[in-house]
């Protein structure tokens, strides 16, 4: 427990440091400036150096550097923004005293200095900063668990594809540290394709664990059972296994699935509430909006499959609505745009796509929802997608 005591008279350190002796704080360094205190704190030391102070008891009226002015730069640097420090003044001004404290200091004491007081206001301000330290503490194992969780949650998107049939790629760009967009792919069968996006309600560590879950099934339910209406159902059924009688909030997500079939040259899907995925097929745009209401609200659901045949090649865009509000345009008019986009030379690339919306990071760090394109693309995709 390391206490600076900084006062230009050696008399009131002198008593300063007798009265904290007294009282069992027997680690103290003693300076006589505002000066000797910048060199002593080395403020222009990296973050990963060491505090070298836990309290700073400091006095208001000093040559060259006053205790206001020392206040205001020490707490301004990032390594001693926590730093607590108690005024220790004689002066009786209010406007004084207001104005240290808007200055960043936690407490003062009046000279002379009365012992009862100095000592009940050190432990004051020592107990807050031992509770501040231990959120501190507690803030950074939670965010390491964050991170970890994040790698977990990426670690579960599927990689691109890219076959003499078909290329498969998507952008994914989140708005938490963990997000409620989800989105995989699987080969079913020789030339057949399963391709889900999925949008779950809200965000955070909640929704990502629902994600979790439902990433548990999406495998075997789409090399398994393949057909949209079946994969939907089966995902609709895990979800109400999920739901708690007693809780006020039920979980349910959006969702487009299609199975991609470039034999038979057909694109069969379900779209349960989410926004209508764009299929270009021979040069004519389809909007993929045949299906069900969105997953988890109901036991039993109807579910209508939507078919789009081609003849010779298909271009495939799946969004999160999140799209749609970062472009801060209207659902139809962000079509439109998303469309005139993908026909400009033939762009079979959602990164390039993306570039091409012109999101600037302005919006991308107010996004409010996680953003996602999934593009496929048959016949001859790029040979390569980053």
């Amino acid at each position: 427990m390391n206490i600076v005591i900084v006062d230009d008279n050696i008399t009131n350190l002198m008593i300063i440091e007798k009265i904290l002796q007294k009282a069992g704080y027997d680690q103290l360094v003693l300076l006589s400036s505002a000066r000797e205190l910048y060199d002593y704190l080395q403020l222009d030391a990296p973050s990963s150096v060491e505090v070298p102070a836990d309290l700073i008891l400091m006095d208001l009226m000093m040559p060259e550097i006053d205790g206001l002015e020392a206040c205001r730069t020490i707490l301004a640097n990032e390594r001693y923004e926590d730093l607590p420090i108690i005024i220790v003044t004689a002066m009786g001004d209010s406007y004084k005293m207001a104005e240290a404290m808007d200055a960043g200091a936690l407490d003062y004491v009046m000279k002379p200095i009365n012992k009862v007081e100095l000592l009940a206001r050190i432990r004051s301000v020592l107990r807050l900063k031992y509770e501040k330290d231990l959120r501190k503490e507690r803030d950074k194992r939670i965010q390491h668990e964050l991170d970890l969780a994040k790698q977990v949650q990426l670690s579960m998107l599927s990689d691109p594809i890219v076959q003499e049939d078909v290329a498969i790629s998507a952008v994914y760009k989140p708005s938490f540290e963990l997000a409620g967009d989800l989105y995989a792919w699987y080969q079913i069968s020789p030339g057949r394709y399963g391709v889900i996006l999925l949008d779950m309600m809200g965000h955070g560590i909640s929704s990502s664990l629902v994600c979790m879950y439902i990433y548990s099934t999406l495998k075997d339910a789409i090399t398994d059972l393949g057909d949209p209406e079946a994969v939907m159902q089966e995902l609709n059924r895990r979800m109400n296994q999920l739901q708690m009688p007693d809780s006020l909030e039920n979980y349910y997500f959006t969702a487009i699935y299609f199975v991609l079939d470039t034999t038979e040259r057909t694109i069969e899907y379900v779209n349960a509430g989410h926004p209508a995925g764009i299929a270009i097929v021979d040069d004519e745009v389809k909007l993929m909006t045949d299906g069900c209401c969105p997953l988890g609200f109901f036991e039993e659901i109807d579910v209508t499959n939507g078919v789009i045949p081609f003849k010779k090649e298909a271009r495939i865009l799946l969004f999160t609505d999140g799209l749609s509000e970062g472009l801060e345009e209207k659902y139809e008019e962000a079509i439109s745009k998303l469309v005139s986009s993908m026909k400009e030379q033939g762009m079979d690339d959602p990164k390039e796509l993306f570039e091409q919306l012109q999101l600037s990071s302005e919006m991308l760090q107010a996004a409010k929802d996680d953003m996602c394109l999934v593009m496929v693309a048959t016949n001859g995709g790029p040979s390569v997608l980053g």
